[in-house]
């Protein structure tokens, strides 16, 4: 028996953790207000896996679920107090070689409000509205169409 190798996120009112397990079976998934305990049958030849977490915060046990998948379980874990940062999933700062940061879907929520759009947004919005009309009337330079010769128009003196 071996702990299956996870991944997990932080967002403003859930953490997500999703357990890497192909064609997992028999799988049990207890969540405890400051603890969640995972096991399964796994890949072809049914290797039991077990996973106990002591997590940073308090969740909600009664509005926490989880999804089967043929390639993952992803557990969807409500914080107890939402809008609380977790920059860790569990209560020990202890590196757990099974455990990772989901960098694909990590964002920084905490200095983003629900109304403001990401900067990206934002910006592509700003290329939208910066349309290339053939229609509009570009206000006129003075000597922009002049072929008259300037004074710095003279030859150049050759180079030595």
């Amino acid at each position: 028996m071996q702990p299956a190798s996870a991944k997990w996120y932080d967002r403003r009112d859930y953490v997500f953790i999703e357990f890497c397990v192909e064609d997992s079976k028999d799988v049990n998934v207890n969540f405890e207000k400051s603890k969640l305990t995972f096991s399964c049958l796994g890949g072809s030849d049914n290797f039991k896996h077990l996973n106990e977490i002591d997590l940073f915060h308090c969740i909600d046990p009664s509005d926490s679920k989880h999804k089967r998948t043929d390639r993952s379980i992803l557990c969807c874990l409500r914080k107890g107090e939402s809008g609380q940062s977790w920059p860790r999933l569990t209560k020990e700062r202890a590196k757990l070689n099974w455990l990772s940061v989901d960098f694909n879907n990590w964002k920084d929520w905490e200095d983003d409000s629900d109304e403001d759009m990401s900067n990206f947004d934002r910006f592509s919005e700003m290329m939208n509205n910066m349309g290339g009309d053939e229609d509009v009337d570009l206000p006129e330079v003075d000597g922009a169409d002049d072929d008259s010769q300037d004074s710095d128009d003279e030859k150049m003196p050759d180079l030595e």
